[in-house]
């Protein structure tokens, strides 16, 4: 394929969940449990207009499929911040020092003052029907071995609840509360990749500098998506690309269907999710701006010069430092 003819162009979202112990807003142990749970809460969740008084079309989707949720929880280690019966506590100093570490490692300029939003979620992942997230930093960039990538911007967010059933056919979801509110980052790179080829390695460049800071390890820990456009294209997002095996065959075939989708006059975006094939299937529209409003349970967020400067001196060694070190010697 002629990429530069196509008119290809790309961007990563990488959702890191942190490794500091404790949950964003809450103090409750961040581990997943198997054992029996010793409570169930029973919720529907119904669409609100976000802070620009429109429904997002994502929520407005979600909340036509009618369904019902239950939440599995556990006495001594989930409190009633993640039941939303409790308001938020302030945000975990551990998991704010670690965003911003990841921010500095590539190259981000941090926010002195930022506000904590809420990002409606209606499909039952959250027992608030929103995600608490806070933007940390913006305009970065990693260097790759075709120049530098942009990042866009450097999120802090708590974790959705973890899926444990759901009854396609019928009306009913199970979630268990142990990963909701768990720390994760959430870092977008701007669309400055245009070639299969460039975006695995951004991926793996960009999972390289995140495995040097104090992040969870194994499945589920990372979650990886790709917003990807041809000319004349409207974007598309695709869900869980995070298989480096099968970077290259989901793009060149997000490609073709979207060359299908023109030849037949079908240009509208959506959200859709990757395949072990390397196909993907439509999950929902595209969302926007329209599920954003403040979280009013929290002050605004004053990052200080003082605590950069400090966390400047803490930075992790990355693999590429040492080998360059190695080499000198």
């Amino acid at each position: 394929m002629d990429y530069s003819k196509l008119g290809l162009k790309a961007g990563l979202e990488i959702h890191q969940q942190l490794d500091i112990g404790g949950k964003l807003f809450c103090r409750c142990p961040a581990f997943l449990r198997s054992e029996k749970p010793d409570f169930f809460v029973r919720r529907k969740l119904h669409a609100v207009p976000g802070e620009t008084r429109e429904v997002d079309a994502a929520v407005e989707f979600e909340a036509a499929k009618g369904k019902e949720f239950v939440y599995e929880g556990y006495n001594d280690s989930n409190c009633l911040v993640e039941l939303d019966e409790s308001p938020p506590n302030f945000i975990d100093e551990n998991a704010l020092d670690e965003a911003l570490k990841i921010s500095l490692l590539l190259n981000c300029d941090v926010y002195p003052v930022t506000q904590i939003m809420r990002k409606t979620v209606i499909d039952g992942s959250n027992t608030s029907g929103f995600q608490r997230t806070v933007l940390i930093s913006h305009d970065g960039y990693v260097e790759t071995s075709f120049g530098k990538v942009g990042i866009g911007i450097i999120a802090l967010e708590e974790d959705a609840a973890r899926l444990v059933s759901d009854d396609k056919k019928g009306k009913e979801v199970a979630y268990r509360l142990d990963r909701l509110g768990i720390p994760l980052v959430e870092i977008s790179t701007k669309a400055e990749l245009y070639t299969p080829e460039q975006i695995k390695e951004c991926a793996l460049k960009i999972g390289e500098i995140l495995r040097a800071c104090r992040v969870k390890r194994g499945i589920g820990t990372i979650r990886q998506d790709l917003n990807i456009s041809i000319k004349g294209h409207d974007r598309v997002e695709i869900k869980g690309f995070q298989e480096p095996r099968i970077m290259n065959k989901t793009v060149e075939l997000e490609i073709e269907r979207q060359l299908r989708d023109l030849k037949e006059k079908k240009k509208e975006g959506g959200v859709r999710h990757s395949l072990d094939s390397g196909e993907t299937e439509f999950l929902r529209p595209m969302p926007g701006g329209a599920r954003m409003y403040p979280e009013t349970d929290l002050p605004l967020l004053r990052i200080g010069r003082e605590r950069i400067n400090r966390l400047k001196k803490e930075l992790p060694r990355l693999k590429d430092d040492i080998k360059d070190e190695l080499r000198k010697k």
